[in-house]
């Protein structure tokens, strides 16, 4: 029974509680939403940097990652449309390169 209870409270306690050695410390890898990542696989689009483009579509998962990119062309046309005073398909057909409707 006495075992059980210490294998239970061993689990709580820190390095200095298990004879004061510490467990070797792992680099943390920060994880990137999709927005980070889509932001950076644009601008990287933008400055035709390969590399970049790579290493931001690895963070998250294809869909993911169209999502995101979808997501910030919505709000971007959305920001230059009120800039411009204009309607967000106006300035969507513009940044195409297409005839007005």
């Amino acid at each position: 029974m006495f075992d059980r209870m210490r294998k239970y409270a061993g689990r709580f306690r820190g390095a200095e509680g298990a004879g004061g050695a510490e467990a070797p410390k792992r680099p943390e890898r920060r994880a990137h939403n999709l927005f980070e990542a889509a932001a950076d696989y644009v601008a990287a689009h933008a400055e035709d940097d390969q590399d970049r483009i790579e290493e931001a579509a690895g963070w998250v998962s294809p869909e993911a990652l169209s999502f995101g990119v979808s997501e910030l062309a919505c709000r971007a046309v959305l920001a230059l449309a009120r800039e411009r005073d204009e309607s967000p398909r106006t300035v969507a057909r513009d940044l195409l390169g297409l005839p007005v409707a």
